[in-house]
């Protein structure tokens, strides 16, 4: 695939994307469509869709979640750093961890 196309793949996605995060609080359908489509974008040609708009659909359910409106942030207290995102759709909850401890023997 030429670069050029694959460029304007991902800019295509990026505009579906916050154009979905921008509509989701008044009109959660439209929101839910534009997503689905930059995903269908990503699969029909094959392009990686980045780690920054992976990170809005669910990893279980694979609906297009928004942070603080679909789905719900926690901070981890536990000594691994992490966050851990719920969806509320189907109730799926996973982590991202933010930062490894250090070994403490050393």
């Amino acid at each position: 695939m030429k670069a050029r196309l694959r460029d304007l793949i991902i800019e295509r996605m990026q505009i579906l994307i916050q154009n979905a995060i921008s509509h989701a609080r008044h009109d959660p359908e439209i929101a839910q469509r534009q997503a689905s489509l930059a995903k269908r974008l990503s699969t029909k040609y094959r392009v990686r869709m980045p780690y920054e708009m992976r990170m809005n659909f669910c990893k279980k359910c694979k609906k297009f979640i928004v942070p603080g409106f679909t789905a719900r942030i926690r901070l981890g207290r536990s000594d691994v750093k992490s966050i851990r995102i719920t969806c509320k759709f189907c109730n799926h909850t996973y982590r991202k961890i933010i930062k490894k401890q250090a070994s403490k023997g050393q």
